[in-house]
């Protein structure tokens, strides 16, 4: 049997992958996982605005009130709202029921530990290994059952900790906001207004049939559309559970994480609250982002692809920014956990503070041009590349040849029996000429 955690909870196609019936027994063994079965656990529980989501929160507060859990309901809100409310309420844990930027028909459940981290590999195969291995657990009856509370003013407790993440307001801007009719649609309208924006709003509802639907940071072509028609200063559109943020300038232009990161790491620097001079990404940041920060003497870790990843290498060095190119972007200093919504106020607060212009801004970095080719492999020699000393002599070959100014990446899939190749550099017709012949020479080595 698979692994029921991936990378970001337990996601699937609601009522097909993603059952009731698992909502269920995640929920029971999630509360007993994460409490050892010590005491009466306390746990927020947040959603997206997906049709499904209410299905799976009455599946999981009845498995975790069956075993005697406190449930605190939160209704539809952002996943880093849940990281944050489970630390404010001194809840247990936290639970996400959201499916981030994927369609419609996807959904997800995802744990926080108390202090509102991301449940680490050994945690989620305890709660894995109590429902595949059926471990009994406790049933309380009469008084021992749990209950479940709707907490009505967790949105102003939320937006309230958001607004303290930055200094002043942003009056006299003019923001165009897509909320992709997800999690933001609850929070974003009413934080921006309240701190003195100009607001345009687009996909502000919490509607389940339309969220991520040609909206939000995964398709920001609307949003373009509306900061031009408008004459914003800036457009931000966050995905379905508002953990991302892509932004878009004055003229149209997308500035993507990368983007992002550099010009907040910058920010930072300046005002002498970059931990450790160093930012974290992962492997799929461009090349570009990296010359930029060691242009300003800012040094870059990279991580696998994963902001759990991110958020481990954060954690251990004590640094301060870090994230991926996507815009699920970490602010350690305020939030555990990507959080879309501080993202886009740090944003701002840079872009009224300096007076100048979103695209002056992002001119801080060029991203270089970037070719992927997938070399066909067999799934059990995949991971061969390693060992071939061709095939490792071309790669430092073909990164000596770019001096400093491109790179080479080599990843194999997950899921299919493919080796993916990429090559960045400033020259396209360079770089594709070779990405084609190292993907042909890892074809032909280990097939």
């Amino acid at each position: 049997m698979a692994r029921l955690f991936g990378t970001d909870g337990v996601r699937g196609i609601a009522n097909y992958d993603l059952t009731p019936q698992l909502a269920f027994e995640l929920g029971r063994a999630g509360a007993y996982a994460l409490t050892e079965g010590s005491h009466r656990p306390k746990i927020v529980v947040g959603k997206d605005s997906r049709i499904s989501s209410d299905m799976l929160e009455c599946a999981l507060a009845a498995g975790l009130t069956s075993v005697g859990t406190e449930v605190i309901s939160v209704g539809i809100i952002p996943t880093p709202a849940v990281a944050y409310l489970t630390r404010l309420y001194q809840a247990d844990a936290g639970v996400m029921i959201s499916a981030s930027h994927n369609p419609v028909e996807y959904n997800g459940i995802k744990f926080f530990d108390k202090n509102g981290y991301k449940l680490p590999d050994e945690v989620e195969d305890r709660i894995e290994n109590i429902i595949k291995e059926k471990i009994e657990l406790p049933s309380p009856i009469g008084t021992g059952i749990g209950t479940r509370k709707e907490y009505t003013n967790s949105h102003r407790d939320y937006i309230e900790f958001l607004k303290s993440t930055i200094d002043g307001d942003l009056k006299g801007m003019k923001i165009v906001i897509d909320c992709a009719y997800g999690a933001s649609s609850t929070v974003a309208p009413i934080l921006f207004k309240e701190l003195g924006a100009e607001v345009i709003l687009h996909g502000a509802e919490p509607i389940g049939e339309k969220i991520n639907v040609n909206c939000g940071s995964t398709h920001p072509e609307k949003l373009q559309q509306l900061v031009i028609e408008n004459g914003a200063d800036i457009g931000l559109a966050f995905d379905g559970d508002a953990d991302r943020l892509i932004a878009v300038d004055e003229k149209g232009n997308v500035v993507d994480g990368d983007h992002i990161m550099a010009i907040c790491a910058i920010d930072l620097k300046k005002k002498g609250r970059l931990k450790n001079n160093t930012v974290v990404a992962t492997v799929m940041s461009n090349i570009g982002f990296e010359i930029a920060l060691k242009e300003q003497g800012i040094n870059l870790i990279r991580t696998k692809v994963g902001d759990r990843y991110v958020l481990e290498e954060m954690i251990k060095g004590g640094y301060s920014i870090g994230g991926e190119q996507s815009g699920h972007i970490i602010f350690l200093n305020d939030n555990t956990t990507g959080d879309g919504e501080i993202t886009a106020l740090k944003l701002c607060s840079i872009l009224k503070e300096s007076g100048k212009k979103l695209s002056e801004l992002a001119a801080c970095m060029v991203t270089y041009p970037q070719v992927l080719i997938n070399a066909k492999v067999k799934n059990e020699l995949k991971h061969a590349y390693l060992e071939d000393e061709e095939i490792k002599r071309e790669i430092e070959n073909l990164e000596r040849e770019m001096r400093g100014e491109g790179r080479v990446l080599i990843r194999p899939s997950g899921t299919e029996p493919l080796v993916r190749v990429m090559v960045e550099g400033k020259d396209y017709d360079k770089i594709s000429q070779m990405a084609k012949e190292l993907a042909e020479l890892i074809e032909r080595k280990l097939n």
